[in-house]
């Protein structure tokens, strides 16, 4: 029986040579994967762990902690005979405030996208004006809203009492309306990145197919609900990723503009996180790992869903 040159010189080669195809974009990868582990995964299970024990964050928690099981979670919910967190449930109503709100900042993106995806006089001035709220730090954007609330010569206010309408105590001095005023400064820079993302997927349109759909009589609201926004799918996927996240995250601004007040009304979770952890209130880190658990269990609940329709529509286009 004789062996051809070919399958011996297959036996002959190194196994890495054999499956390189395979195996090098695994190699690229690994990096990538290790720092994700060490630095995501593994502190997301330490949180998970923490949020089982009575701790102070001081020394080692298997040392000075006390194993309690899922007694913080009772306490957050009001099960097994506890009392409910009243300040965790303002957290979590505030968040789903955020959540349904910040999502304004899509279609709001969508529309300054499109009027400035025209070849008119002056367009570039337009997008620098729209681009610069997603360039500057969300400190800023607090501190300008700040000033532009105050309750005495504030714009918002003078603007307000123009039209003989006040609110006591001004937006911020509100518990009313305080949470309300830093949503919408954070739809100001939010916006502005959702106009990024859907000027970027508008760049990459097929003009043949707006061609084909105008020579078939179709224009406006018709060529935009049928053309456009199909082809605008993986911009408006990662613009409702990103903005979910950053709603349900909301820390800076809430830090900024109230630090959790009047009253405690702009509680968010992440804030509340930070105020039963590491402010002078604080050092309760295994109550507040159980908040931050239910934060992160909420974010995978929307992120896992947008995965999977993502997946499901991929799957069916082929």
């Amino acid at each position: 029986m004789t062996i051809s040159s070919d399958s011996y010189s297959q036996t002959q080669r190194g196994w890495y040579k054999r499956n390189e195809i395979a195996i090098t974009p695994w190699l690229f990868l690994t990096p990538g994967l290790l720092f994700f582990f060490v630095y995501v995964i593994w502190p997301i299970w330490q949180s998970f762990g923490m949020s089982l024990y009575d701790w102070n964050g001081l020394g080692d928690i298997n040392v000075n902690g006390t194993y309690i099981g899922l007694e913080n979670y009772n306490k957050l919910f009001g099960l097994a005979g506890e009392r409910a967190d009243r300040n965790f449930q303002i957290s979590l109503w505030n968040n789903l405030r955020w959540l349904v709100l910040y999502l304004l900042a899509i279609p709001a993106g969508l529309m300054i996208a499109l009027f400035l995806n025209q070849n008119v006089r002056g367009i570039r001035i337009y997008k620098s004006l729209f681009f610069f709220p997603f360039v500057i730090s969300q400190v800023v954007v607090g501190l300008v809203f700040t000033w532009f609330y105050l309750p005495n010569n504030g714009l918002f206010t003078v603007i307000t009492n123009w039209f003989g309408f006040q609110i006591p105590g001004g937006v911020l001095g509100n518990p009313n309306t305080a949470t309300y005023g830093i949503i919408v400064a954070g739809l100001w820079p939010q916006t502005a990145y959702c106009m990024i993302l859907y000027l970027t997927g508008l760049n990459a349109v097929d003009p043949e197919q707006v061609e084909a759909a105008r020579l078939d009589g179709a224009k406006g609201r018709k060529m935009l609900w049928y053309v456009i926004l199909p082809q605008l799918k993986p911009a408006t996927f990662i613009a409702f990723v990103v903005t979910i996240i950053g709603a349900l995250r909301s820390f800076d601004l809430v830090s900024i503009m109230t630090n959790g007040g009047p009253f405690g009304s702009t509680r968010v979770l992440s804030f509340y996180v930070f105020e039963k952890s590491l402010s002078e209130r604080g050092l309760q880190y295994g109550y507040a790992a159980a908040v931050a658990v239910v934060l992160f269990l909420i974010m995978l609940v929307f992120i896992s869903y947008f995965l999977w329709a993502m997946y499901k529509e991929e799957k069916a286009a082929r």
